[in-house]
């Protein structure tokens, strides 16, 4: 079975509005729904789990009951941190799972634009590697300051790129990689390849979208409404 985990429990205190980003209604749709479709439309994801807190649960299942959203399986509580939400949607995953080979998915809620092709990618770049992550390459020149006012080095662009979600692993290993974890390392954990990294997993990086962006600020919503009323937009004749 491939599962998917939806990560719905951060605050998001940057995008300064009264509820968490991934709840806001944006062209009249919650941001998670945005999200859920995407896995909800890909062939390659069995069932999901949706981190998040107690409070926002019955919403959630009134917007998935609204948005005929069938492969929901369960919720998973937050952790206090990024890591420790993932290794909660974990556990929940293994309690259903009912083979070695079975596949996980990490995702970021509040990523809501990324494709179900990329989903499909994703899942697909897998084989053969102990994980897999899109990536996009680095547009501009990358300098290094210690101090942020002077230019300590110049790094080579060509071999730096900026790391996005979701990410894939198969689920046993993954699980039993975060479970060994120290509370310390899954607290300084920022994304879900590094605790594969640090143990010398081979982690696949295959080409990530552009509109694949985290909202993060109230700009980062303006971008979002932006490239949805553009796809809705049709061609004339």
């Amino acid at each position: 079975m491939n599962f998917g985990i939806i990560l719905a429990g951060g605050v998001g205190n940057r995008m300064k509005m009264d509820i968490p980003k991934q709840y806001i209604v944006v062209e009249g749709k919650p941001v998670l729904i945005y999200t859920l479709e995407q896995y909800e439309q890909c062939d390659r994801i069995d069932r999901f789990v949706i981190v998040a807190d107690e409070p926002w649960r019955k919403d959630i299942l009134n917007w998935i009951q609204q948005y005929h959203i069938t492969k929901f399986l369960d919720f998973a509580d937050p952790g206090p941190s990024r890591q420790e939400s993932v290794f909660s949607g974990l556990n929940c995953c293994m309690k259903y799972s009912k083979s070695e080979d079975d596949v996980v998915v990490v995702h970021e809620s509040a990523r809501a634009l990324a494709s179900v092709q990329l989903v499909t990618d994703i899942v697909d770049g897998l084989k053969g590697y102990d994980g897999c992550l899109p990536v996009l390459p680095m547009k501009d020149s990358i300098i290094l300051s210690e101090d942020g006012t002077v230019i300590d080095d110049l790094l080579d662009r060509a071999k730096l790129f900026r790391g996005q979600a979701p990410e894939s692993f198969y689920l046993h290993p993954y699980w039993k990689l975060n479970n060994e974890a120290t509370q310390q390392e899954l607290a300084e954990t920022r994304g879900d390849h590094e605790l594969c990294f640090r143990k010398g997993w081979r982690v696949h990086s295959i080409l990530g979208e552009e509109n694949n962006f985290k909202l993060t600020t109230p700009e980062d919503i303006n971008l979002m409404i932006s490239i949805l009323r553009n796809e809705t937009v049709k061609p004339t004749k």
